[in-house]
């Protein structure tokens, strides 16, 4: 089993399988615009530009289930991101990454990658885990997302090889991606 079996439709409508990503690496990410994380769209467009031409490809899918943090319709979290931040790695319709409405590929991605806990060296994880825990105590158990930009990294042979959490900012995450490319 691998990520190539899935498809989901591009903010243009169209269905997109997977298995048009292969022989790549793929980070595929939840992403939110009025998050407190959503700076991170500038340095995974970053990453994106270094290493596209090596084979890396970013897909990201905006959620609007983490305390309603992407409220707008798809035309809106498209040309959001591409002026505020320039975004031009593949960007996805809006879709759930948990429960029981969630989009196959990320039932598939929480399956292969275990949630091993946030990077508590980052500047807003004791905030984070605190907001957790007051606020959506639903969203701490399991191996379910916890936040928006939650990031999967997939070799290229589809298979999920890590799982970094929101508070991994994409560039620490520089070294594994150059490890599979």
């Amino acid at each position: 089993m691998s990520v190539y079996q899935f498809s989901a439709k591009a903010m243009s409508g169209r269905d997109v399988s997977l298995e048009q990503y292969k022989d790549q690496v793929i980070l595929v990410v939840n992403t939110a615009s009025q998050c407190g994380f959503t700076f991170q769209y500038e340095d995974l467009q970053k990453l994106y530009d270094r290493y596209k031409e090596k084979g890396l490809v970013i897909l990201g899918f905006p959620c609007n289930q983490f305390a309603d943090q992407e409220p707008d319709g798809n035309d809106k979290v498209e040309a959001f991101c591409m002026l505020n931040y320039g975004v031009s790695f593949p960007m996805f319709q809006k879709v759930d990454v948990r429960d029981q409405n969630a989009h196959p590929l990320f039932k598939y991605l929480v399956e292969a990658k275990s949630f091993e806990g946030f990077n508590m060296n980052h500047s807003v994880s004791k905030l984070m885990v605190q907001l957790l825990n007051e606020k959506h105590p639903e969203y701490l158990p399991g191996d379910s997302i916890k936040w928006n930009f939650t990031k999967f990294l997939i070799d290229r042979n589809g298979e999920v090889v890590k799982r970094f959490e929101s508070t991994t900012d994409p560039l620490d995450m520089e070294e594994d991606i150059e490890a599979l490319l």
